[in-house]
């Protein structure tokens, strides 16, 4: 990769041991993209050393006259900081995946914590991210189409990671005893993690449950794939909290109840279900080591429960923006030489790799990995019934 600054003071050229930012501001005109400090592409993505964008950084804010900027490159990296993607070099990343190994094999009690970045790889889009849901309806908002990003492909098209399945091992191997989710995706039980042992605190879209007798029912296809036809045969009821039609058309397979199903999304203004949150808390409590992965760890109530746990908290955290909870990660007891957790900026699946050859040994891994195909027909195999259907509309 090449540095995106025009006069890159560290060689031009991003290599593994380079730190790095991605960033990501608005779209631009081939004339805009004269005469700029930066060499942004024409949707307003740019790559730098993470030192040549502290330098931008500095410039913006005035506490640096080395690079004077145009009012629209000043404009670009204001609004780039907002969901700047921080990557730490590699050797930083090799270094932190083996005390993170040894963390999770002598922890009693380890959790893991998941948001919408351990998804990405899989092409579902996160949340805050440069590409991210929310990033996008502000940038339509603030830039009309200059903002806008292609859509992307319908959610049964999706599978798990590889941190998907590694979190599905570790828990296989009981090094994990619970994961706690903030994605509705389905992807860790498409991967194989009990119901048991996962709390979806937002719901899962292949999951519905029955309005009247509260008893859920786990699909094969999502419930975003119920025909018109088969909808209007129900009255949709909108949410007094969210506003929103729960209500995905089917109806309760109890003869003795009948009643409608709804779908488990958690929406903006809907409140966690109270028995999800409760048993996401008991785990929680728990927890000497919470391993949080691709989260911004924004939401409330969900962030609180990484600190629930016993103490010292003990935070290991992978993400590609800030968060809340960076300074939690760094604490260390009187006269400790490490801090208490562990934080790492980049790709949950690039640490995943590095944390699965220490806990499993080269060979280990190598036939693991090997095995990732016939698990992708597995997949397949467990979403099939859902293309089928939709052929069938």
């Amino acid at each position: 990769m090449q540095c995106s600054l025009t006069k890159c003071s560290e060689g031009a050229i991003i290599t593994p041991s380079h730190d790095h930012v991605e960033v990501r501001a608005f779209h631009l005109s081939q004339k805009d993209q004269q005469k700029l400090q930066a060499s942004w592409n024409i949707d307003g993505e740019a790559i730098f050393h993470s030192t040549c964008w502290h330098k931008l950084c500095k410039a913006v804010k005035g506490e640096s006259s080395e690079i004077v900027l145009s009012h629209l490159e000043t404009k670009m990296i204001l609004e780039a900081e907002k969901t700047a993607e921080f990557h730490d070099s590699m050797e930083k990343l090799k270094e932190e995946t083996e005390r993170i190994a040894t963390m999770i094999k002598t922890a009693r009690y380890c959790i893991a914590f998941t948001g919408a970045g351990i998804s990405t790889a899989a092409g579902i889009g996160d949340f805050r991210g440069k590409d991210g849901k929310w990033t996008n309806m502000d940038k339509k908002k603030e830039y009309g189409t200059k903002g806008v990003k292609k859509s992307r492909p319908p959610i049964s098209s999706y599978r798990p990671t590889y941190t998907h399945e590694a979190l599905q091992k570790m828990v296989e191997m009981g090094l994990i005893k619970h994961v706690i989710s903030q994605n509705c995706d389905g992807l860790h039980r498409l991967s194989g993690i009990p119901s048991e042992r996962l709390s979806e605190l937002h719901g899962n879209c292949y999951i519905e449950k029955c309005e009247k007798c509260g008893t859920r029912y786990e699909r094969k296809f999502s419930h975003r794939t119920v025909s018109v036809g088969h909808k209007a045969l129900v009255r949709p009821q909108p949410c007094h909290k969210c506003h929103i039609n729960h209500r995905t058309g089917g109806i309760c397979e109890k003869e003795e109840c009948e009643g409608y199903l709804m779908n488990t999304i958690i929406n903006f203004g809907d409140f966690l279900e109270d028995s999800v949150l409760n048993g996401a808390k008991a785990e929680a409590l728990k927890a000497d080591l919470v391993f949080c992965l691709g989260s911004t760890l924004q939401v409330i109530p969900a962030n609180m429960l990484v600190e629930m746990g016993q103490k010292p908290t003990r935070l290991i955290l992978c993400n590609r923006q800030v968060t809340p909870y960076d300074s939690v990660c760094c604490q260390k007891e009187e006269g400790a030489t490490d801090p208490n957790g562990c934080r790492v900026f980049g790709d949950c699946d690039d640490l995943m790799g590095g944390v699965m050859l220490n806990i499993l040994g080269p060979e280990g891994v190598l036939e693991w990995e090997q095995l990732r195909p016939e698990r992708m027909k597995l997949y397949d195999q467990m979403r099939e019934d859902q293309i089928n259907y939709m052929q069938m509309l």
